[in-house]
């Protein structure tokens, strides 16, 4: 695809966007990129933004995650317990989404993400457990929220950081800052299961995909150190992460129905 100027300027700061979401709250990568492809960047094709978006979302939330990794706040065994329960999720769930009409897609998608908003807005207050590991209690917690984030990631073609972050809350009672950092791990691993499934049917757009990342690392940096101020101030950073949620699903639920 062969872009203008005004294109490729939108797309980099789409990406710096996104990166800036993927570094702050472990999501909003695709919830954000989708919506910015489709309605800002002009993407004709909803599958072939979300195959884009995937693959551009992995990229910049492995980049995220070196961020956090570095400052300790990461939980890597529960991260990559619920990683590889979801990874096999997101393929299923990808291979159903290309499917169904992209539109459509976009509609359940923003319903889906105002239900994830009201339950971090319910556990706001929730302070963590900040030595929380990998147990026989929370192991099958981890692998089924897995599971079922995964699959719902890989349907609407998204990282999934969004359904992730409760998902490790839930399961193991962690605070959100580290729920924010391990849920990149998932995002990384659901992203380039869902691109390698879009790419196989020819659904990437590979010259947007890679100004999205490069704009992204810009912006994760910005995320992450804006996370880690934002942490020590008690239910703010899930308020953000609900306000966030909620606006950019109200805005694609009135645009993929036609109302606006």
């Amino acid at each position: 695809m062969l872009l203008s100027l005004t294109e490729v300027a939108l797309s980099l700061a789409s990406g710096s966007l996104v990166g800036f979401s993927l570094g702050l709250v472990g999501g909003g990568g695709s919830i954000l990129a989708v919506p910015l492809l489709v309605y800002l960047v002009g993407v004709s094709s909803p599958h072939i933004a979300i195959g884009t978006s995937a693959l551009a979302v992995a990229a910049n939330a492995a980049a995220s995650l070196a961020n956090h990794a570095r400052e300790g706040n990461v939980k890597w065994r529960c991260a990559l317990v619920l990683s590889a329960a979801g990874v096999v999720g997101a393929f299923l769930g990808s291979s159903v989404g290309k499917a169904i009409d992209g539109q459509k897609l976009l509609a359940f998608f923003a319903v889906i993400m105002m239900v994830v908003g009201v339950l971090m807005l319910r556990g706001r207050k929730a302070v963590g457990d900040p030595l929380v590991s990998l147990s026989r209690e929370n192991l099958p917690k981890l692998v089924g929220f897995g599971l079922v984030a995964g699959a719902l990631s890989g349907f609407f073609g998204i990282g999934g950081g969004f359904l992730i972050v409760p998902a490790l809350i839930m399961a193991t009672g962690m605070p959100i800052l580290n729920a924010v950092a391990s849920s990149l791990v998932a995002v990384t691993a659901f992203g380039l299961t869902t691109a390698a499934n879009y790419a196989y049917s020819g659904l990437v757009d590979w010259t947007v995909a890679a100004l999205f990342i490069a704009g992204g690392v810009v912006g994760g940096l910005l995320g992450a150190w804006s996370a880690k101020m934002l942490a020590g101030s008690k239910g703010t950073l899930n308020t953000v992460f609900a306000a966030l949620i909620f606006a950019v699903s109200v805005y694609m639920l009135v645009r993929s129905l036609g109302l606006a």
